[in-house]
C-alpha cells in the first residue's frame, strides 16, 4: 500500500512540476537573458521576502533540471538491484524483501541483458500453495521503458508524466546498459533530500528499522549517514560506505550470515554476492 500512495505522489508531484514550468515562462513577459539571469531574480526575491528559502531551493532545483542530463543523477549500473529469469518464487521474494522498492529489473545472463520489470503487486496471486508452482519471472515481467543517458532532465520527465512511469532503464551510446533512473532520481534533483530532523526511518531507504535495537542497513549507506543517523563515531581512512568498513574490518569480502562487531555495533552479513556486500543487519549498543 505504501509503495502505491509513493508512486501516486511521484506522479501528482512531477505533473505539478511540470506545470510550475510552464508558468514560469508566462511569469515574464520577456525571455530571460540567460539562466544566471534568472536564477539572480529568484535569489532577489528571497531577498525581498517574496518566497521564502525552501521555494528558492526548490525553484533552482526545477531550473537545473533543464541542464542536467540523465547520466547525472542515475543510479549506476554496479548498484542495480536485480532479479533473474529463471529464479523461483522463493529465490525472488528472498531479494524483494530485503529492499523498499516496487520494481526490479529482470535479467537472462548479466546486467547489460535486462529483459524486463518485476512488479512486486505482481506476485500477490503467485502467495498461494496452489500457484507457486504455476510462477515463472519470464510470463509476469513487464517492458521496460529505455532511456539514454545523453537526454535531458526535463524531457525525462515529461516522458514519465505522459507515459505514467517511474522508472526507466538508461543505456549508453553503445546501446549498454550504464545505469537505472527513477522519478524518485528526479525529484531528489529538484527539491533535495528530506532534512534528517523530517525524516523517519520509514522513509529512509538506506536504513530500514526492525525492532528498537535492531536494523537493515544498505551496504552502500555512506558512513556519515550512518554516524549522524545512530550518533556513532565509525570512521575509515579508505572507504566511504558501510559496506567498505566492513570489508576492511574483515580483511576480505565476508559471506552471507558472517557477522563482525565495529565499535560495538554488530554488523550481520545478511545479503552478499561474489564481488560486493549488499545489505546487512546490525544491532546498536543499548547505550545508543
Amino acid at each position: 500500500m505504501r509503495k502505491t500512495q509513493e508512486n501516486d505522489i511521484h506522479h501528482k508531484l512531477s505533473f505539478t512540476i511540470i506545470s510550475f514550468l510552464k508558468k514560469i515562462n508566462q511569469f515574464f513577459q520577456k525571455k530571460p537573458k540567460s539562466v544566471r539571469y534568472l536564477i539572480k531574480i529568484i535569489v532577489e526575491s528571497e531577498k525581498k521576502k517574496v518566497i521564502d528559502y525552501n521555494i528558492r531551493k526548490m525553484l533552482e532545483g526545477v531550473i537545473s533540471i533543464s541542464q542536467k542530463r540523465v547520466r547525472d543523477i542515475m543510479t549506476p549500473r554496479s548498484h542495480i538491484i536485480t532479479l533473474r529469469n529463471n529464479q523461483n518464487l522463493k529465490e525472488c521474494l528472498e531479494t524483494i524483501v530485503n529492499y523498499p522498492y516496487s520494481r526490479f529489473p529482470v535479467i537472462n545472463k548479466n546486467k547489460d541483458q535486462i529483459e524486463g520489470l518485476l512488479v512486486v503487486k505482481d506476485l500477490l496471486p503467485f502467495l498461494t500453495q496452489n500457484e507457486i508452482e504455476n510462477f515463472q519471472v519470464s510470463a509476469i515481467m513487464r517492458k521496460a521503458m529505455v532511456t539514454p543517458e545523453s537526454k535531458i532532465i526535463s524531457v525525462l520527465l515529461r516522458e514519465f508524466q505522459i507515459k505514467k512511469q517511474n522508472i526507466s532503464i538508461v543505456i549508453d551510446e553503445f546501446g549498454g546498459v550504464s545505469g537505472l533512473v527513477t522519478m524518485e532520481n528526479i525529484l531528489n534533483s529538484i527539491v533535495g533530500y528530506i532534512s534528517d530532523k523530517y525524516k523517519n526511518f520509514s522513509d529512509n531507504i538506506n536504513i530500514q528499522k526492525i525492532s528498537e535495537s535492531l536494523y537493515l542497513v544498505n551496504a552502500l549507506t555512506q558512513i556519515d549517514e550512518f554516524n549522524k543517523t545512530f550518533h556513532s563515531h565509525l570512521r575509515s581512512q579508505e572507504f566511504e560506505t558501510i559496506g567498505g568498513l566492513i570489508m576492511q574490518s574483515f580483511g576480505r569480502l565476508p559471506s552471507k550470515g558472517e557477522s563482525i562487531i565495529i565499535d560495538s555495533y554488530k554488523f550481520k552479513i545478511v545479503l552478499a554476492d561474489s564481488r560486493k556486500i549488499i545489505q546487512t543487519e546490525v544491532r546498536i549498543p543499548k547505550s545508543s
